[in-house]
């Protein structure tokens, strides 16, 4: 009798502490929900970052005014933060860019310079401009580049339509629509077989035609949305080199084509800064129980330049500032060490994150997990267990606190497959550390916002990415009161049925640490 009394007891307390656990689980989660809803700071976290400071290119004075920006906000809010070095880049700075075509008309051209390309002066280049010529073999190409000697020279293919695809759906009729597929897909044929012919690439064709004495180079790399171009950096040394929107570039062609012979002016006033220190910012709240047990929140702070970079990483690096704002003011004491790393050259190649993963093995391998967000301003949408065999167990748990509102719109993958190199989660997860992608509702983000010139503060949709700092902050929590350490065990991969070889984890690379100088 005493022994059956003794167990009832137990098993009343257990039931006690489980239903106390919930209690103040879920109080702290509606605080979370709380603090977010009524006291967000997003939208002045975006306009500081992207309206005052702008895009944050790597090597670029904005990079680090962006770093200290970070670190001087966390301070305000009473979080420990630091700005670590990572590397050197070579130093630049965008100034003003400003195409006219002078003749036959006066046209102001959109277009801009394209990253760490020299400066023009302020008297700019004046040229007239052609295009590549249709040739049978690299012979007649070579006879032909003699003639490309003080011209601006245009790169990129002919677009058939400025229009994009769905606009087509919308409006064509199926036949004007397949019409059109089949013209563009065609031209599109021709144009890689014809730089094939040439002996060239489109990686190496910039390169010939300055050494040929081009003044310089007019591309446009159309991004298959109305004004939207993909915006990357300079394969020349010394001439300027111009990415012009679309509706503009195939303006010039068709002039050149019809014999007008046009002349464009470009003034590109950038500078060339030397080599710049180049910094990931780490903001940190130590762990009161296992402060030598971390979760790791990630998003990179860089970002290309065509805009601001409002969603490619904006949008990540705000959930973070406002998901670790939260967790300080509603839960200042987590049991693990909880660690946001804003890192540096994500576009070069992971840079940042794989310096620090290199710098920092004690930090990694006491990982409990991290949650990684670089893919637009949508809602999160999908969860993937990234190749981690009991990811299932201990995420769903975790994603079991979040409200439905949030919760519903989210699918599951177990346990998924791990990540190759597409964001920052892929530096931990080669490391072996639990990582895992906040994956989020498209929004037209690879034509429209994914490194193009439109990648500015009005496409953020603030009510998803409010939603993202909840999700964020509530999975930090629960994996921080998590009483087990996160399985790191991973899946055996499946064989490649293309290769019939078997599949292997992704291996650990080293950062480039000096990237576009002479090492």
């Amino acid at each position: 009798m005493k022994t059956i009394f003794k167990y009832a007891l137990a098993t009343l307390a257990m039931i006690s502490m489980t239903f106390t656990q919930a209690q103040n689980t879920d109080a702290v989660v509606e605080s979370i929900v709380k603090e977010a809803t009524e006291n967000s700071q997003l939208e002045r976290l975006a306009h500081e970052m992207l309206d005052v400071i702008g895009p944050r290119l790597v090597g670029t004075p904005q990079m680090k005014q962006a770093n200290d920006w970070a670190v001087a906000q966390y301070g305000k809010w009473d979080i420990s933060a630091r700005n670590e070095k990572w590397g050197e880049w070579r130093a630049w700075e965008r100034g003003i860019t400003h195409i006219d075509m002078v003749h036959p008309r006066i046209q102001t051209l959109d277009g801009m310079q394209l990253a760490w390309n020299p400066s023009t002066g302020s008297k700019g280049v004046t040229a007239e401009v052609i295009i590549l010529p249709t040739v049978k073999d690299s012979l007649e190409f070579n006879n032909w580049l003699k003639s490309v000697k003080g011209k601006l020279v245009m790169t990129s293919i002919y677009q058939p339509t400025g229009r994009p695809d769905y606009n087509w759906e919308e409006f064509a009729t199926e036949e004007s629509f397949a019409k059109m597929k089949k013209e563009r897909d065609s031209l599109s044929k021709e144009w890689y077989a014809n730089i094939k012919r040439m002996g060239y690439s489109s990686r190496t064709l910039d390169q010939a035609l300055e050494k040929a004495g081009a003044a310089g180079i007019i591309a446009s790399y159309w991004s298959k949305g109305f004004g939207a171009n993909k915006i990357f950096s300079a394969r020349t040394e010394k001439i300027p080199t111009v990415d012009i929107e679309l509706e503009d570039y195939t303006m010039l062609y068709r002039l050149v084509e019809y014999g007008s012979k046009p002349k464009v002016k470009i003034v590109a006033e950038s500078k060339d800064l030397g080599v710049a220190t180049n910094y990931n910012t780490i903001a940190e709240i130590k762990g009161s129980e296992k402060p030598d047990e971390y979760v790791i929140m990630s998003a990179h702070f860089d970002s290309w330049d065509g805009g601001t970079g409002a969603t490619d990483n904006g949008t990540g690096t705000l959930v973070m500032m406002e998901a670790l704002r939260i967790l300080k003011k509603v839960y200042p004491n987590p049991k693990r060490t909880i660690l946001v790393g804003h890192w540096g050259s994500e576009e070069q190649g992971l840079n940042g994150s794989r310096a620090f993963v290199e710098d920092h093995p004690e930090i990694v391998k006491n990982t409990q997990a991290v949650f990684n967000q670089d893919n637009g301003t949508g809602r999160v949408v999908n969860l993937s267990g990234a190749g981690f065999l009991h990811a299932y167990e201990y995420l769903s748990r975790w994603l079991e606190a979040v409200p439905n509102d949030i919760s519903k719109h989210i699918e599951t993958d177990f346990p998924g497959s791990p990540s190759g190199g597409g964001s920052d989660n892929a530096s931990f997860v080669a490391a072996g550390a639990p990582s895992f992608n906040l994956s989020s509702l498209n929004w037209s983000y690879w034509n429209y916002t994914w490194h193009t010139n439109r990648d500015t503060y009005d496409k953020i949709v603030f009510d998803d990415v409010r939603s993202n700092a909840i999700l964020t902050a509530i999975l930090v929590y629960m994996a921080c009161e998590d009483p087990n350490r996160a399985s790191s065990e991973k899946i055996i991969l499946p064989v490649n049925s293309r290769t019939g070889e078997q599949r292997t984890w992704p291996e650990l690379r080293s950062p480039e640490r000096k990237g576009g100088i002479d090492k």
